[in-house]
């Protein structure tokens, strides 16, 4: 792997930029692997840039179905937080986020890390208490969080309503100024860059169609469109498909997936300079470095694997934007999709064991999963090559569905995003 650097790219500007090789190799798959990681999303080539690097596993191989970072890692609006509200959620979130601060000296991969700051607004008395908790329960955490009065919200936030005849008044907000945004293809691709120069396997276009089991119920391979690839442990980190990958060792995951839809408007000059969060009104905004205002809403109400939602879900999470930013009304949006979200009941993540020997999953995070991707690639994969689950995902197993030790942040996440 090329190291960039002020030396290298002033010589490859002089040289017309012609002198650049390819980023990741393009491997063919191997007969057999010490680990499989299915999903080339951020969280899957994460696990495997750690498992290289922190554990010394080199022989692995990340299996993509379509292109990397072509799923969820590229279809979300890049929003990362830590101000979670139980010791559990925000232990793994502020792990990721330690970990987003040095990602990309980490990498030598600019991923575009904004701490800008995300400001959550409270719009009637529940959210003024819920939000207010949220800031004492981080405080004790050690977690930065502050509550702003209305005054305040519009300082740090100009183009922000807080007129109280709105639809939606502002009556305060929380603020975690060390929370930000990344740039997602930047994320997927450094971890790539950074994992296949370790000597990982990264294919694409290689989807899994079967998990093998021998005699005794034990994992230890995978069909694909590729030919058979055997695999001494696997890890299945789908996002919104893992339910789909997952019946195919026979094991049924208490998850639903859900499409999520997100927005941009036309680029103009700077005039976001934070993300905010609306929990009343399931909306959340910020500028991207090209101009363009992200806007992303709830999920759809119904389960679907389509990477398309109803309209009335986008429209309605526009009309309450232009309630509380009445400047932006005449902008015009320029494009929307959706994802695939996998949603758990108590809306935190499964990442551990299954009941099958040597397969282990890594899912659930709904609309939360870009935020937490260097924490979550960093446990999980302490967790393959362990085969026992870091202190920091511990308390996410599979088993907690059984005992009833839940970790709800259904309520408490805000709109858990």
């Amino acid at each position: 792997m090329r190291r960039f650097s002020f030396a290298s790219l002033l010589s490859e500007a002089l040289g017309g930029h012609q002198g650049w090789g390819r980023q990741w190799r393009a491997p063919d798959p191997k007969p057999s692997y010490d680990v499989v990681i299915i999903g080339g999303g951020g969280h899957g080539l994460a696990t495997a840039y750690y498992l290289a690097t922190v554990h010394g596993i080199t022989n692995v191989a990340v299996l993509e179905k379509g292109w990397i970072g072509g799923g969820n890692t590229g279809r979300n609006t890049t929003i990362i937080r830590s101000n979670y509200l139980y010791d559990e959620s925000a232990g793994i979130y502020e792990h990721a986020l330690k970990l987003w601060e040095g990602l990309s000296q980490e990498l030598n991969y600019n991923v575009m890390f904004s701490q800008r700051g995300v400001l959550m607004l409270a719009h009637n008395h529940h959210d003024d208490q819920s939000f207010k908790r949220h800031v004492y329960a981080n405080r004790l955490n050690g977690i930065d969080n502050e509550w702003l009065s209305a005054e305040e919200c519009k300082d740090f936030c100009p183009p922000l309503s807080i007129s109280p005849d709105i639809r939606y008044p502002v009556l305060g907000g929380a603020l975690q100024r060390r929370a930000g945004t990344a740039r997602h293809d930047a994320v997927a691709w450094g971890y790539a860059r950074g994992a296949d120069a370790r000597g990982v396997d990264i294919i694409q276009n290689c989807e899994v169609t079967g998990i093998s089991r021998d005699a005794s119920g034990k994992a230890i391979g995978v069909e694909t469109t590729r030919g058979y690839i055997r695999a001494g442990r696997i890890g299945v980190v789908a996002a919104g498909n893992t339910s789909r990958v997952m019946a195919m060792a026979d094991v049924r995951m208490p998850l639903e997936s859900y499409p999520l839809q997100a927005l941009v408007s036309e680029p103009v000059k700077p005039v976001f300079p934070c993300v905010v969060m609306s929990n009343a009104v399931h909306a959340y905004i910020s500028q991207s470095d090209k101009g363009e205002l992200v806007i992303g809403a709830g999920t759809d109400q119904y389960t679907s694997y389509s990477q398309q939602g109803g309209l009335h879900i986008t429209t309605h999470t526009l009309d309450a934007i232009c309630e509380i930013f009445p400047q932006f009304t005449r902008m015009r949006m320029l494009r929307s999709w959706g994802g695939i979200v996998d949603v758990t009941p108590d809306r935190s993540p499964i990442i551990g064991k299954t009941p099958v020997e040597n397969l282990f999953v890594n899912c659930g995070w709904g609309t939360g999963g870009f935020k937490a991707t260097p924490g979550s690639g960093h446990v999980f994969a302490h967790t393959l090559a362990t085969g026992e689950p870091h202190k920091v995902n511990a308390p996410f197993t599979l088993d907690r569905f059984r005992t009833g030790r839940l970790i709800d942040e259904a309520a408490a996440a805000a709109v858990a995003h």
